[in-house]
């Protein structure tokens, strides 16, 4: 049996020899966190029907997770560089594992949300620790490679999360979409401490307590905002998280700016090449999640499709992340990273803008442009951009590089969710209010006000109000046409009012997905901007410096590290 890794990788003066068994560990951890958010979003309806959740509850069942997933990256990530990055990934597993436990034999939407949050805690740890430690085991030459393998699997987890929920749907409850994480997350903590090199940072300086405490406050007063305002307006409560938010990040700055050893030196910022890479990452997943969002919905709840064929049919979009990874591989050391971000940036809008025709007839068909399109744009743009961020930091600063560039992951899919989400919803109510007006105008079955007020407020919600009107306009009719005619009448009535959210809310998906590409679009042009050119002279084997020290774009990327 092998003998579990001990000696620091820093301590060797030669390549890992299981490096790539590590980078398997990795990405397997990788892949069950990112996993815990896209395979719930299957899983919801089921859950919601079993614990009664309100959309209040279900929302948040949803971003409990994230909260302090998010919040707590830069200042975990620091912890793991100064004390140990692997002890901080085998800790999140259990973290996770434990969570997941919990959120599976709970009972109640309360107890399932403490236990997403839990799951969020694990996360924090575990998603800047997979970053670093794949910087610090990878030489500079393998590193490019290395990353574009782990960006590939975060986009493989985006897609095969839901297909693995609906598999596990088809026999069993929505809990064991909590369960499946624990034997994964038992074998990625064997994995860790047979084959994960240990590694820390090179000194033993006092943590940046006072600047990771502030990171907390303003990244997670802004996710909260990002949620509680757009979702359940904007309140004390949210007006009250964006004011923290401001505050905290202000004075964040500023001690960070006066601190001579800050857990993030923020001056980064003011390079265009960080500066532009970070923009990049969040307006992707900006993208990414709100398209994710509602394209599992059209295709649930429009097009019929059941959890596991809604899975299915996002796998051509992990299939071209994968594709697109390679293509990066081979295009970034020759046109430079300027070109493959802002051709699959310009990729990524494209595949909005063909969104933007769909239609209440639209079928499958229609939608597997895009999302091939979209799966090439990721795999294209996400590697150079992570290459570069970790690239700009030190080797005693992996971790909190590894958590930049996973904040601006969860920020820009924050703010997708919330402002896509909510372009989604002011859509599709205003839509589907317009149809009913159209509808009663011309014959047609009249909502009352009530039930058009719940069928506004989501599109399950529109279509558990058809068959309740159906119900209600048999029963109405039977003493006069008898049960058969009323019956007919009722199934005519609610299929009329179904037709109608599912138009609505196809409007709406056609709509979002114009703003979103316009959103892309614009962010496309100042990443354009932000991102250096390509110098022509390079010296070979130099690693990418995406910091402010940075005086070129060289042919492979990498952190300034050891070897």
């Amino acid at each position: 049996m092998p003998s579990p890794q001990t000696r620091p990788v820093h301590e060797t003066d030669r390549p890992y020899t299981k490096r790539w068994w590590a980078l398997g560990v990795l990405c397997l951890s990788l892949l069950i966190i990112v996993m815990a958010n896209t395979s719930l979003t299957v899983a919801a309806p089921d859950m919601t029907a079993d614990l009664g959740l309100s959309s209040s509850d279900l929302q948040w069942v949803i971003d409990a997770y994230t909260v302090p997933y998010a919040a707590l990256m830069l200042m975990l990530g620091a912890v793991g560089d100064k004390y140990s990055r692997r002890g901080a990934l085998v800790l999140g597993l259990l973290v996770f594992a434990g969570g997941s436990v919990a959120g599976a034999l709970v009972d109640s939407s309360g107890g399932v949300i403490a236990a997403r949050a839990v799951m969020g805690v694990g996360a924090a740890m575990i998603m800047p620790a997979t970053l670093s430690l794949l910087a610090a085991t990878f030489p500079r030459r393998e590193r490019a490679l290395a990353i574009t393998i782990w960006t590939a699997t975060a986009g493989l987890a985006i897609a095969v999360g839901p297909l693995v929920a609906g598999a596990l749907l088809e026999d069993h409850g929505w809990s064991s979409s909590f369960l499946i994480n624990v034997p994964v997350a038992a074998l990625g903590i064997i994995g860790a401490l047979l084959v994960v090199p240990a590694s820390k940072a090179g000194h033993s300086d006092r943590l940046d307590y006072v600047g990771g405490l502030l990171s907390v406050v303003w990244v997670g007063s802004l996710i909260y905002m990002l949620i509680q305002g757009p979702h359940f307006g904007w309140d004390a409560r949210a007006v009250g998280a964006a004011i923290a938010a401001g505050v905290g990040l202000v004075l964040f700055v500023v001690w960070e700016l006066r601190h001579p050893r800050p857990v993030l030196d923020v001056r980064r910022f003011a390079h265009r090449g960080f500066a532009g890479a970070n923009l990049a990452v969040a307006l992707f997943f900006l993208a990414v999640f709100g398209a994710f969002y509602y394209l599992t919905q059209h295709l649930q709840f429009v097009l019929g499709y059941s959890p596991l064929d809604t899975g299915i049919r996002m796998l051509p979009l992990a299939g071209a992340v994968f594709v697109g990874a390679a293509l990066t591989g081979f295009l970034t050391p020759r046109l430079g990273m300027k070109v493959t971000v802002t051709t699959g940036m310009v990729g990524g809008t494209v595949a909005l803008a063909l969104l933007t025709q769909v239609d209440a007839g639209s079928s499958y068909g229609d939608f597997l442009a895009p999302l091939i399109v979209l799966g090439l744009a990721i795999g294209l743009s996400l590697s150079p951009c992570t290459d570069a961020i970790m690239g700009a930091f030190p080797e005693d600063q992996l971790g909190v590089g590894g958590a930049v560039n996973d904040t601006s992951i969860e920020l820009g899919g924050s703010l997708g969710i919330a402002v896509l989400g909510s372009v989604l919803a002011s859509a599709y109510s205003s839509k589907l209010s317009d149809a009913a007006a159209s509808a009663a105008a011309h014959g047609g079955p009249k909502l009352p006000g009530d039930a058009l007020s719940t069928a506004q407020d989501s599109v399950g919600a529109g279509l558990a109000v058809a068959k309740e009107v159906g119900k209600q306009v048999a029963q109405g009719a039977a003493p006069k046409t008898g049960p058969e005619k009323a019956q007919a009448l009722g199934l005519q009535q609610a299929q009329a009012v179904a037709d109608a959210v599912r138009g609505a809310f196809s409007d709406a998906v056609a709509h979002t997905s114009l703003v979103g590409a316009v959103v892309l679009g614009v962010g496309t042009v100042l990443v354009a901007v932000l991102l250096p050119r390509r110098r022509r002279t390079q010296q070979p084997g130099t690693g990418t410096e995406a910091g402010p020290e940075a005086t070129r774009e060289p042919v492979t990327a990498g952190a300034s590290t050891r070897d």
